[in-house]
């Protein structure tokens, strides 16, 4: 009977632990809407916790009538989808050639890339690599160099070992090349590995903005991460809020409450979806032998 009650007792234990860590994660999305929602004269006062108080959307109304937001967001979509579509096409590739044991030279080349955990690139040496390839100033320098990542390299590479070898022979039976094993049998049976890669890529390269800030000159390239980081580190926001047709009827706190849920909105949408894929390639893979 013990046994049977602490058997029962520790879903609940658990449950209850895993929502407490919910809610610590919800909350202060949950303020910052309750701040922006607000009427200046609570949110000045610091009176809002978890819900509006004096009902007002003119933040929302000055977020969507800011041009270089709507340019910056434009931006941010496409270096992730594109940046994410680049990194699995170099991670899956250069993985899958590791985890083969004929390739000459493999065990150098992942000794090689383990060295990068322990001793990564300065700055100064990575910007000037990014200059001399003509890519300062464009949209490559923040997906190319940060495209391959020593950990995803061996995590798929490990997944890739995984995979019966009898079933790469049955391929080259059949009269499918190297590249054809790849595609046709490695990929549809990682299909885990390649979304859980995809997801870590996706949400790393939303969020970046230090590399924008170093390689990016024009106002047009820039990523929604950074125009959220001006308008909150250097105080843009203030000279927003404090123009005449917006004095009295919104602060910067919040202004800065509203852009950034704006900039968190998008991936919060997209990652269910992404999640539902990343739970079917699980069952689809948790199928091979």
């Amino acid at each position: 009977m013990p046994v049977q009650k602490k058997l029962r007792l520790f879903p609940l234990v658990n449950g209850a632990m895993f929502v407490v860590l919910c809610l610590t994660m919800i909350a202060p999305i949950v303020h910052l809407a309750a701040v922006s929602l607000s009427a200046p004269v609570y949110a000045n006062a610091k009176l809002v916790a978890f819900w509006p108080k004096g009902f007002n959307v003119e933040v929302y109304r000055t977020i969507f009538a800011m041009g270089n937001i709507w340019k910056s967001l434009g931006v941010s979509v496409y270096i992730t989808v594109l940046g994410t579509l680049i990194c699995l096409a170099f991670t899956s590739t250069l993985a899958y050639s590791l985890s083969r044991p004929k390739m000459r030279g493999r065990r150098w080349v992942l000794r090689g890339i383990i060295v990068t955990f322990v001793f990564s690139a300065p700055l100064i040496p990575n910007y000037l690599v990014v200059r001399g390839l003509g890519m300062e100033n464009t949209l490559w320098a923040l997906m190319i160099p940060g495209a391959l990542n020593a950990f995803n390299v061996i995590i798929m590479k490990t997944f890739f070992q995984g995979i019966s070898s009898e079933m790469f022979d049955a391929g080259k039976i059949d009269g499918c090349s190297e590249l054809g094993v790849f595609s046709r049998i490695a990929l549809p049976l990682s299909a885990p590995v390649v979304a859980t890669v995809a997801l870590f890529h996706a949400v790393g390269q939303w969020n970046s903005y230090f590399s924008a800030l170093i390689f990016i000159r024009s106002k047009d390239l820039l990523p929604l991460q950074v125009l959220l980081r001006n308008l909150i580190v250097e105080e843009q926001a203030s000279n927003v809020a404090n123009t005449t047709e917006l004095a009295g009827l919104l602060t910067p706190e919040m202004l800065k409450a509203g852009i950034t849920l704006f900039a968190t909105a998008p991936i919060l949408i997209v990652y269910p979806f992404l999640q539902k894929y990343f739970v079917k390639g699980a069952m689809v893979g948790s199928l091979k032998e």
